[in-house]
């Protein structure tokens, strides 16, 4: 009787363990456990959460997205931050690669592999610019937003309209492929509170940070904030 009620005891537990996963499908979307479509789900890979799944290339389903409307939002006090704000990882051109993987493909400093389908990026080689190190394969690099887009809304583009929040969600220009973990301990990090490890690309680092804020338009404070923070490393 006790065995047979630790078997059901196990088998309860493991059900909510695999009920908390996100499931990526084949076709690149992220499905929580709210999500419609999460159980009918049978092929996906395993995340911990919503930000790993996204973080290695998926995206949201269009119903958990925000309005492409282009009318201006509110102020920051007033809406609490969501990454859904940016749309991110967008397939401009209609080619089957979203922003993640033209990045890793443009980025790449030798021929790169694709699936079978020719979507997605596998192989390659990249120069990661946080770290100094190098890497042929694409699962272990995060797409990092330089100007971090929790940043980018605090300091300004909650006021944006849809479309400027997702040109700039995927702007090559603030765009660096780069070591995971070391994307993660950046997280929203802003220049004046977070420079790379590698000192020899801190120069390079602050001057496109603060071109991105002289070409986003963001309040003067922010731009002087970043070119102080140039002065002091180039």
């Amino acid at each position: 009787m006790k065995r047979l009620l630790f078997i059901i005891l196990f088998t309860l537990s493991w059900q909510a363990n695999a009920q908390a996963l996100i499931k990526k499908s084949n076709s690149g979307i992220c499905h929580a456990p709210s999500s419609p479509y999460y159980e009918r789900t049978k092929n996906f890979r395993p995340f911990d959460s919503i930000e790993a799944c996204i973080q290695s290339g998926g995206r949201l389903p269009k119903s958990s997205s925000s309005s492409h409307s282009d009318k201006p939002r509110q102020s920051p006090d007033a809406i609490t931050y969501s990454r859904n704000a940016f749309r991110h990882w967008s397939d401009f051109d209609n080619d089957c690669q979203n922003e993640r993987h033209e990045t890793l493909i443009r980025l790449s400093t030798a021929q790169v592999t694709l699936s079978a389908d020719g979507c997605a990026v596998i192989k390659g080689r990249w120069n990661d610019p946080y770290t100094g190190k190098t890497f042929f394969s694409a699962r272990g690099l995060h797409i990092d937003h330089l100007v971090p887009l929790k940043a980018a809304w605090v300091m300004g583009a909650s006021a944006w309209s849809d479309s400027k929040r997702e040109k700039f969600a995927n702007d090559p220009i603030n765009l660096f492929a780069v070591d995971g973990p070391t994307n993660m301990s950046k997280g929203a990090k802003t220049i004046t509170q977070w420079l790379p490890p590698n000192e020899k690309f801190h120069c390079q680092y602050a001057t496109r940070y603060l071109r991105v804020l002289i070409e986003y338009g963001f309040p003067q404070k922010y731009k002087n904030e970043a070119r102080q923070v140039k002065d002091e490393v180039c």
